[in-house]
């Protein structure tokens, strides 16, 4: 790639957050991806049991501010900020008080009040997107893990396809094992056709309700590759992510060779 800018748009990053699989995953590939002289900056959600002060997150005033219209209401949008040591890798941190909370909480706000995870991913995504503007950032590649990330890929190829910073983006969206119960509140759908989609971009979604499968495919289909990051995903989304025709990385547990395999991949596209 002659551009070498990665951007990651996590659900979850350790040590921020407590180990899972995901949480590891999404902090040990960006890192190592950096060690090999790339340009890494990783967002993630700023989840109200996230210890500001020992992680050292600081506000970004110069990012902060915007409000973002969701459901026809204001949200304002907080950046903060820390670096990972010894790497120096920087993690942005996208806030706001009706999404995640200001105070310890035993589990994080996606799981605690899932009656919001509809607008709050909404919020999530337009939130990494226009910081990523105000940044003035590139990124060659923009890789998606969590199903808290899988609306950006929509936004990003129905609204954003234009904009000087992405034009050139390839995304990849990541399988990954976390998912969550039920569906989406069933207005879902009436929001993002408020937020301007038509019903025609909404095609994998339509007939409602949305759970984790019909989410995960609406990602699916715009992304411009798939990556399996994650053993034990469930088969459907892999039969659908091969049967799109577009680049599939499948899941290797070559530790040592990950983030070279993912360079490859990522060249590829």
């Amino acid at each position: 790639m002659d551009n070498n800018k990665i951007l990651y748009i996590a659900q979850e990053i350790s040590p921020y957050l407590p180990q899972s699989p995901l949480a590891d995953i999404s902090r040990t590939l960006p890192q190592a991806i950096l060690e090999k002289g790339y340009e890494v900056r990783s967002f993630m959600p700023k989840y109200g049991n996230i210890n500001e002060r020992r992680n050292q997150l600081h506000e970004v005033i110069r990012l902060s501010g915007m409000n973002i219209i969701i459901d026809d209401t204001d949200h304002q949008l907080i950046i903060k900020v820390a670096t990972l040591q010894p790497s120096r890798m920087q993690v942005y941190f996208i806030d706001n008080d009706d999404y995640f909370q200001h105070h310890v909480v035993k589990d994080i706000e996606i799981r605690q009040t899932p009656e919001d995870n509809d607008a709050r991913i909404m919020f999530y995504i337009r939130g990494v997107i226009e910081t990523v503007k105000k940044l003035r950032w590139e990124p060659a590649i923009i890789h998606n893990a969590g199903w808290i990330a899988a609306l950006a890929p929509l936004y990003l190829k129905k609204f954003y396809d234009s904009d000087p910073c992405f034009r050139h983006s390839k995304i990849v969206y990541s399988l990954v094992n976390d998912s969550f119960d039920g569906t989406l509140d069933p207005r879902f759908i009436d929001k993002l056709l408020m937020d301007g989609f038509d019903k025609a971009d909404l095609n994998e979604i339509a007939n409602g309700p949305v759970d984790y499968i019909a989410l995960n495919k609406l990602a699916m289909q715009y992304a411009d590759g798939i990556v399996q990051l994650m053993p034990d995903v469930d088969q459907q989304l892999v039969d659908y992510a091969k049967s799109l025709g577009i680049p599939f990385l499948p899941y290797s547990d070559d530790d040592e060779n990950r983030a070279q395999n993912y360079l490859d991949f990522y060249n590829k596209l």
